[in-house]
């Protein structure tokens, strides 16, 4: 379930690590700014409901929907009291889990803008969609996660290792080029068909995107 859940995720565009214990969530979690949190509540060494119970007492507030095959009244207020957001019962469609986490990240994403934009790049997390002025640009999934990164900290030198770890899997087999491959797409796709230089690289220490969108 852990595999078709991350496979449907990523087909969304959506950047998924799986811990496959409760001790390897709760490890994540606090150490990863994630925006929501799926929670199995049968676990190889600790409940669900005790993992969610100690995130909060850690005082990691990230939305968390649990799921589990119990369906009964007092396990799902359980899991409410213990701090969950929200609870799933399997067997669930995919295109509700979906829709659930979409619902929690707006939650947590509610004091942030609800399109981003840096000079004259634009880009809507909502619709994911990005433009240059009035030209839309089209992006692949992960050039799309690596622009909102850039968008967000502009101005901001970012590292290939903080690049890595905001827009690949945690479990990625790291190749020592790819973010220098990505980079090169989205400057190919936001810079050059514009004649601008917005994506920078500082020497030595990563990539920066300008504060003014433009050079």
């Amino acid at each position: 379930m852990a595999a078709a859940i991350r496979r449907a995720l990523r087909a969304a565009g959506v950047v998924a690590d799986v811990a496959s214990t409760g001790d390897d969530a709760q490890g994540m979690a606090a150490t990863i700014p994630y925006d929501v949190i799926v929670l199995d509540v049968m676990l190889p060494d600790v409940d669900g409901f005790t993992v969610c119970r100690q995130l909060r007492d850690a005082d990691v507030w990230t939305p968390i929907i649990i799921v589990t095959a119990r369906d009964a009244v007092a396990d799902r207020v359980r899991g409410l009291d213990v701090g969950a957001d929200d609870y799933l019962t399997k067997p669930f469609s995919l295109e509700e889990l979906l829709a659930r986490l979409r619902a929690l990240a707006r939650r947590e994403m509610s004091e942030r803008p609800v399109a981003l934009s840096v000079g004259s790049l634009r880009l809507d997390p909502a619709t994911r969609q990005a433009w240059r002025g009035d030209s839309e640009i089209v992006l692949s999934a992960k050039e799309f996660a690596l622009l909102d990164v850039f968008m967000r900290h502009a101005g901001q030198v970012l590292s290939q290792q903080q690049l890595l770890d905001a827009a690949w899997d945690f479990g990625y087999e790291h190749r020592s080029n790819v973010v220098e491959v990505y980079v090169r797409y989205l400057r190919e796709k936001i810079d050059r068909p514009f004649g601008l230089v917005s994506l920078e690289t500082v020497r030595g220490m990563g990539y920066r995107l300008r504060r003014d969108g433009s050079l």
